[in-house]
C-alpha cells in the first residue's frame, strides 16, 4: 500500500512554468514618452562629452600604435611577474626549510635528552 503513487492533480505542466511572469502589460504613452526623453539627454550628453575630448583625430590615428605598445608592456609585465614569483618561491622555500631544519634538531635534542623513565606518582 505504501508504495503507491498517486498523481498530484494540483501541478502544472513544465511548460507553463514561466508563463505567468512575463509582463504582458502594454506602456503607456506617457511612460514611453519619459523613457525617451530621459535616453535623448543621456545621448546628447555623451555627445558633448565626446565633443569636449581634444586630440580626436591624433589619438585616433596613434590607436595601432598605442595597441601595439600595450600589448608589449603587457608581456613584459608577465615575464617580470615570473621573476618576482620565483623570487618570492626562492624566500619562502629558504624560510620553510630553515624552520623545518630547526624543528628537526629540536626533536632529536629532545629524543637525546629524555630521562629513560619518567614515574608519576599520583
Amino acid at each position: 500500500m505504501a508504495d503507491l503513487n498517486i498523481p498530484n492533480l494540483n501541478t502544472k505542466s513544465d511548460k507553463y512554468i514561466f508563463k505567468k511572469k512575463l509582463n504582458l502589460r502594454r506602456k503607456s504613452k506617457r511612460r514611453l514618452f519619459t523613457e525617451s526623453f530621459i535616453l535623448f539627454i543621456f545621448s546628447v550628453l555623451l555627445v558633448y562629452i565626446n565633443y569636449l575630448i581634444p586630440n580626436k583625430n591624433f589619438l585616433l590615428r596613434n590607436l595601432p600604435l598605442t595597441i601595439n605598445k600595450s600589448f608589449l608592456l603587457i608581456i613584459d609585465l608577465f615575464s617580470y611577474l615570473y621573476e618576482i614569483f620565483l623570487v618570492i618561491f626562492i624566500f619562502a622555500s629558504s624560510f620553510t626549510a630553515v624552520f623545518l631544519i630547526i624543528g628537526s634538531f629540536n626533536r632529536l635534542f629532545r629524543v637525546c635528552t629524555r630521562k629513560s623513565k619518567k614515574i608519576s606518582y599520583k
